[in-house]
């Protein structure tokens, strides 16, 4: 039980922490309207009502590697090496009122 409760509180925190750096960014499109009830004629009839809409972008996240200069030792003699680095990238979702005013 502690371990459930435990994954819980860090997806919380985790989905704080994305909204909160701007990597998720959640707009509604569709306004939420309940559902509303008509008596007429001794009869009630039910009108549904409208679930909200959102629209969800997300970042994305890019790995890749470079090639770097490091010196390096090898027995007794000093030099420069090339190796290769990894390199991550996190890449914010593109604002939509930019994409809408293109």
């Amino acid at each position: 039980m502690r371990a459930i409760l435990l994954i819980l509180i860090l997806g919380v925190v985790a989905l704080i922490a994305a909204i909160s750096l701007g990597l998720v960014d959640f707009t509604q499109t569709r306004g939420a309207k309940p559902p509303t009830l008509q008596a007429q004629d001794g009869t009630i009839r039910a009108v549904p009502g409208q679930t909200p809409a959102f629209e969800v972008e997300t970042g994305s996240v890019g790995v890749g590697q470079r090639e770097t200069n490091v010196a390096a030792q090898v027995g007794p003699v000093r030099g420069q090496t090339t190796v290769a680095v990894p390199t991550v990238e996190v890449r914010r979702p593109a604002d939509p009122q930019a994409n809408a005013a293109q």
